[in-house]
């Protein structure tokens, strides 16, 4: 059975970033541009970067940015990867090439219609930088409300063929400790996306619910440590 990735996002703290990278997180999110109060400067989301190791990949969040924007913070903060938590088109997708992209869609009521545009624009545009879909709760908010998903929605997406030939399902919403195993034995995922699970306090992550997030996912992978 695969290992489902794991990223830890709104990462805010250098320390936190580290104890990430100890728990064995694969990813950490850093929110480079939109409105979020865990949002970080050029010089912050830096000094996060430089407290991982090799083989651990920087994540940058951003929500409708320009062209401009996307690029003078690529220009001074080395992330492996862009996020995109906003109403971005394919177009943007592609106007980033070749740089890996991963892009967030809500579960709402339009979710068939809204993956079905996606789906036409990833073979119109050869959207091959579209590394990830992540699917996360209905709602204006971008990220990190801590509300859950609509698990059972998208295990219907995922029976009726609605995602295939997708790039990889990263779940996100609501996920904590207590709930993720469940969601990887129903999902399958790529990949698990959490931030506000796995905090002690806005902008503070919690060393011990991030090792027990990770712990979670590991079981329901069949690894055991």
């Amino acid at each position: 059975m695969s290992r489902t990735r794991i990223k830890i996002c709104g990462i805010c703290r250098a320390q936190d970033a580290a104890a990430a990278a100890r728990a064995g997180a694969d990813a950490i999110g850093l929110v480079l541009h939109g409105p979020s109060s865990r949002i970080l400067t050029a010089a912050q989301a830096n000094k996060i970067i430089a407290a991982i190791p090799a083989y651990v990949s920087a994540v940058g969040l951003f929500v409708d940015a320009d062209r401009e924007t996307f690029y003078r913070i690529l220009q001074s903060v080395p992330i492996q990867a862009i996020q995109l938590h906003g109403n971005e088109a394919p177009e943007v997708v592609a106007s980033l090439q070749p740089i890996p992209v991963i892009k967030a869609l809500h579960v709402d009521g339009k979710i068939k219609s809204t993956l079905a545009h996606w789906r036409k624009a990833i073979a119109r545009l050869r959207l091959t930088n579209l590394k990830g879909i992540l699917l996360e709760t209905a709602g204006k908010r971008p990220g990190g409300s801590g509300v859950a998903n609509d698990w059972k929605m998208i295990q219907r997406l995922l029976e009726t063929g609605a995602l295939d030939g997708f790039p990889p399902l990263i779940a996100a919403g609501g996920l904590a400790p207590g709930n993720v195993g469940d969601v990887v034995r129903m999902l399958r995922p790529y990949a698990v996306d959490v931030s506000s699970g796995v905090e002690s306090a806005r902008r503070t992550k919690s060393a011990k619910l991030i090792r027990q997030f990770i712990e979670a996912v590991r079981t329901a992978d069949g690894v055991v440590s």
